[in-house]
């Protein structure tokens, strides 16, 4: 086997290389190039980069695609620029509106990779021969031994990106290699010095990438132009306090920018766009204990409906670290179920929540859902919701 656990030489080893023109993925084409792969890199447009070819941070646009073009040249491989926009803004920018429009916080680099990068992208690798799709994500993947790959989280715990990728699939994981999930980041940039990278010193990608500026309720109101229709600020009785002008300005647990007078902090505690209401009290009401799954991905051993009562670790946002809980399956309802053994603070729904073996920083990825409105997420008065 080779170094990407294929049974072939290298140079006998066909790689697509999905090149953003940030230094992680430049860096994974330039070490496969270097240990004899046939390297082909494929860059995505994947939205109007005029708002962002020049903005720090971005990717996929502008920029990036003529920085990823330079970088192929440099190493001396083929590569390609494939437009994307249609589908991308298809699959992902409007599900992100039609997503706060329905009183959630979404994640749309999770629909990117889910619908896009490792659908699409993946289809295209397998018509242009390639054995594997690599990519410059921070997690790691790893043989069973009764075939097929596990996921696991990255050596560099501040650049684990597992929390974004739960939603790939087994048939996916087969096909996927992931080199950078072994190295901290600091040698990367340092390879891609080695390997005589312009893009060695280049910022890495922030926030969302369609998003100039981070200002995504002006996306939003350009999509959905009812995304502004103002409502009532109120207590969790249903006493008015305030007015606001959309609830896309707001998400679960936000306590800056509420722009009320009270004698105590007031959070964000729900949304409810049927009313136009947003919905705040006390950090008390903020307290979650058990979380209701849409979408299921499942990563681990057997059957999901067969769960009943595992002890697992979740991370219900992408900056916390995992956290104990008990993962069964809800049968009435067909779907996974999470009871935190401490409660959390803004529980969001949209968001994802991503299951682990252990809350070790090696931990394997047991796969995820998506945080559903319904069902009783908020201890308290928030019950009702």
């Amino acid at each position: 086997m080779n170094s990407l656990d294929l049974p072939k030489p290298p140079h006998e080893t066909r790689v697509v290389v999905a090149m953003s023109g940030g230094v992680d993925s430049s860096v994974v084409a330039g070490l496969l190039k270097r240990e004899g792969y046939d390297v082909v890199g494929v860059t995505l447009q994947l939205y109007d980069h005029g708002a962002a070819t020049h903005r720090k941070g971005a990717c996929c646009a502008g920029r990036d695609i003529h920085d990823a073009r330079a970088v192929a040249e440099t190493l001396g491989i083929p590569h390609y620029v494939l437009d994307y926009e249609d589908r991308f803004r298809e699959s992902v920018i409007d599900r992100f509106a039609e997503s706060y429009l329905s009183g959630e916080t979404p994640i749309p680099c999770v629909e990117c990779n889910r619908s896009v990068k490792f659908r699409d992208l993946l289809g295209l690798a397998r018509e242009l021969g390639a054995e594997a799709l690599a990519t410059g994500h921070y997690v790691a993947s790893r043989a069973r031994p009764e075939g097929g790959r596990a996921l696991y989280r990255a050596l560099d715990p501040a650049r684990d990106q597992s929390y974004f990728l739960y939603a790939t699939t087994p048939e996916q994981l087969a096909y996927l290699r992931f080199p950078l999930g072994e190295r901290p980041k600091d040698e990367t940039r340092a390879l891609a010095r080695e390997l005589g990278l312009a893009v060695a010193d280049k910022a890495d990608s922030q926030d969302i990438c369609f998003v100039p500026q981070g200002g995504y309720a002006d996306v939003i109101a350009k999509l959905r132009p009812e995304a502004t229709r103002p409502g009532e600020i109120v207590d969790l009785d249903g006493r008015r306090l305030g007015d606001h002008e959309g609830i896309i300005h707001y998400t679960v647990g936000q306590r800056r920018g509420l722009k009320l007078s009270a004698g105590e902090p007031l959070y964000v505690v729900r949304l409810e766009p049927e009313t136009a209401r947003v919905v705040v009290g006390p950090r008390a009401a903020l307290a979650t204990r058990r979380i209701r799954l849409t979408d299921l991905n499942w990563l681990g051993d057997g059957a999901p409906e067969d769960i009943a009562e595992r002890p697992v670790a979740v991370r219900v946002r992408s900056t916390r670290e995992p956290r104990p809980a008990r993962l069964s399956w809800n049968v009435a309802e067909s779907c996974a179920e999470v009871e935190l053994l401490v409660p959390e603070d803004g529980v969001s729904p949209g968001q994802a929540c991503v299951i682990y073996a252990d809350d070790g920083p090696r931990a394997q990825v047991l796969g995820g859902g998506t945080i559903r409105r319904i069902g009783a997420l908020q201890a308290g008065a928030a019950e009702a919701a």
